[in-house]
């Protein structure tokens, strides 16, 4: 799945607004081996930096890994397909409680 950085498509309500309303410069690379594609997020603009994020899509999920620094440990969230679909709509939509359709 590939999406523009610049993709205004949608209602402008929502976390993606509210980001894009404040969104400056950023940065983010992309690397594609052979069973997974790694995009990493540089937190460039922020005020209080984070440490970067990683994002492995794999064929079957998606992991996203970043360093704790107080740990110094590399934290690990793992979606599947269908929480990363959720996930994706959740993002133009107001509060609330969602169902989404399977399709097709």
């Amino acid at each position: 799945m590939r999406q523009s950085a610049h993709n205004d498509q949608g209602s402008n309500t929502g976390l993606a607004a509210k980001f894009r309303a404040r969104q400056c410069a950023f940065m983010f690379t992309i690397e594609h081996d052979f069973d997974v594609t790694v995009v990493t997020l540089v937190d460039e603009a922020a005020t209080h930096r984070q440490e970067d994020i990683t994002i492995n899509a794999f064929e079957d999920c998606i992991t996203i890994e970043q360093l704790d620094p107080r740990t110094d440990s590399v934290q690990t969230v793992t979606l599947s397909l269908a929480q990363l679909a959720d996930l994706t709509a959740a993002l133009n939509l107001p509060e609330g409680v969602y169902r989404r359709k399977q399709s097709d």
